[in-house]
């Protein structure tokens, strides 16, 4: 049941995180700032949840597991209200920066939460759960927040999305550990500078690098989801939410998937998906302009992407948390929101310098090549590893 709270907060934060794509030419005109200005408000909330989520994770890291996610909501609600009344453009920037420095730091803790609060075994499905609230927002939350947008202008989506985190707040409140316990991942015994050691490990740093990578590739190609049905299906606009929703729609699957079948382990199945993610980017890059196979390629792709990246947040977590008991969501926060930020960046310089929004499929069929190559010689090694000690 509290997961499933968590997931609500995670839902809201995650509209929140990608409504903006609808709502640039609205707050351009609003505020009289250029499109390209407005824009930078998706880049901001990206960079503070990078810079957010270790300074948080370490200065929450001995609060009360209630204190700290219902802290972080309660902020993360009142810079929404803020943003929504305020008329000037730089405080409406600082506030993005505000909310995604709120948002890291509850993903944090709410991914600490989720598996400790779980058995080894479970700890992937408690991941998988948690981030279905992100794949629920591209679903719903982002179409929805662009057509209350196109309805009611771009305030009311911050006040929905302030609205929509009540209710998880009060639940939080109820139904949230109340003590700062090792079994929270919290208050430990464990100090911060010995958790950040745990990012040298090789298991660990191994596993961020997968999931930035994956994650990197998702975001390349999916901030150019949109204009490649447009510009190069031949698309109307009134198709884009169709083709973003069947993406999200093929995520979320993906993490159902995820979470019932991963360990936290490189198995077989994660090392498909990997291998297959290559292919179907570039799948997207030569048949992404005629719209059938679009649509398709979304529902597939949606679920490869967002069903790996689950796989590796549990990863990430299963390998860092025995050391790093209270920063190892912030280190899953920072790989993913690191792939988040980078990928779109590559690809807006290829696809500026060519011209073709497709090319940005080809940047995340070589991110994506980035972490399968790795993965696959992982688990061989490890496949090596085991039969030399059955052998012993």
């Amino acid at each position: 049941m509290f997961l499933l709270v968590l997931a609500l907060a995670v839902f809201a934060q995650g509209t929140s995180e990608f409504m903006l794509s609808g709502l640039v030419p609205g707050i351009a005109a609003d505020l009289s700032v250029s499109t390209g200005s407005a824009a930078s408000l998706t880049s901001a909330y990206a960079l503070g949840m990078v810079c957010g989520a270790p300074p948080m994770a370490a200065l929450s890291a001995r609060w009360p597991r209630r204190r700290a996610l219902a802290l972080f909501l309660s902020v993360f609600v009142a810079v929404h209200v803020v943003g929504a009344l305020t008329t000037s453009f730089p405080l409406l920037f600082a506030t993005r920066v505000a909310a995604a420095v709120a948002n890291a730091g509850f993903l944090a803790v709410a991914m600490s939460v989720a598996t400790a609060l779980a058995a080894p075994e479970r700890q992937t499905r408690a991941t998988a759960v948690l981030l279905s609230g992100v794949t629920l927002s591209i679903v719903a939350g982002v179409p929805g927040g662009a057509l209350l947008g196109t309805w009611a202008g771009w305030r009311a989506v911050f006040v929905a999305v302030a609205l929509l985190c009540l209710p998880a707040l009060a639940l939080v409140l109820r139904c949230a550990p109340a003590g700062a316990g090792a079994g929270a991942g919290a208050g430990s015994g464990v100090p911060v500078a010995r958790e950040l050691e745990a990012l040298a490990s090789p298991p660990v740093r191994q596993a961020l690098l997968l999931a930035a990578a994956v994650n990197g590739a998702t975001f390349a190609a999916f901030a150019y989801l949109a204009v490649i049905a447009t510009e190069s299906a031949g698309l109307p606009g009134g198709a884009v939410p169709a083709v973003l929703a069947a993406f999200g729609a093929g995520a979320f699957a993906g993490v159902l998937v995820a979470g019932r079948t991963g360990d936290g382990r490189l198995g077989r199945g994660l090392v498909l998906a990997l291998l297959a993610l290559p292919a179907g980017w570039a799948a997207v890059a030569l048949a992404g302009g005629r719209p059938v196979p679009l649509f398709l390629l979304a529902v597939l792709l949606g679920g490869l992407s967002f069903g790996a990246g689950s796989a590796l947040v549990g990863r990430v977590m299963r390998v860092a948390s025995p050391r790093a008991p209270a920063l190892s969501g912030a280190f899953a926060t920072v790989a993913l929101n690191s792939g988040a930020v980078a990928g779109p960046l590559l690809a807006g310089l290829v696809t500026g310098a060519t011209g073709d929004a497709r090319d940005a499929a080809w940047v995340s069929t070589a991110l994506a090549s980035a972490a399968a190559l790795p993965a696959v010689a992982l688990r061989r090694r490890d496949g090596r590893r085991a039969r030399a000690g059955a052998d012993a």
